[in-house]
């Protein structure tokens, strides 16, 4: 089984990648996520899942271990796929799945395209206690349910020449000091206190 790739990238499209190594081309299914991050490079390493079938060996490739590991939790669920898993992948990102599993929203899983209401009620029954992020993810800041003010005021942060994980940290306080209706003059002003007081 092949479980890892690096070469040469050939050619890539949305869903598909032509990786060359050791003059051999290799034809590896990919989700738009790793296609963002392939976009532009010469030499590229993605992890493999190999999906062996009677009439068929298909490589799926993917830039992060989290992802790898969200395709594997959607495959082992009856009725998903690797094509429909690498669609479900292109449209949520692992960390975005992870969340939206663990709070039961059934709705925004519903929104991806390919998947129905059905399917995202699966998704959620059988990966709740299964769908938690590989070690090498838990370094990195956990998804909040925040509000498009909440983006904003990250963004502005962030343009102001702030860390992404201080502006994270200031807006939380922010938050929890002017609570949830804070609107977003408010909010940033409160952030920026707490990142001048640091």
């Amino acid at each position: 089984m092949i479980g890892y790739l690096e070469g040469t990238l050939k050619q890539v499209d949305a869903t598909r990648a032509l990786v060359v190594a050791g003059g051999v081309g290799y034809e590896v299914h990919i989700s738009l996520q790793t296609y963002y991050k392939l976009e532009g490079q010469r030499d590229v390493a993605l992890t493999i899942y190999t999906h062996v079938r009677e009439d068929a060996l298909s490589l799926y490739g993917f830039a992060s271990g989290e992802e790898k590991f969200a395709f594997e939790k959607l495959i082992s669920i009856s009725g998903i796929g690797p094509t429909l898993a690498q669609k479900i992948l292109s449209g949520i990102e692992p960390s975005d799945l992870a969340e939206a599993v663990a709070r039961g929203d059934v709705k925004k899983l519903s929104s991806i395209p390919g998947v129905g209401k059905k399917t995202a009620d699966r998704i959620v029954l059988e990966l709740r206690d299964k769908l938690f992020l590989p070690e090498s993810a838990r370094d990195q800041p956990a998804p909040s349910t925040r509000t498009s003010v909440d983006d904003d005021v990250h963004s502005a942060l962030i343009n102001l020449g702030y860390r992404p994980k201080d502006a994270e940290s200031a807006l939380d306080l922010a938050r929890k000091e002017l609570g949830n209706e804070a609107e977003l003059s408010a909010l940033l002003k409160a952030a920026l206190r707490q990142l001048t007081r640091s």
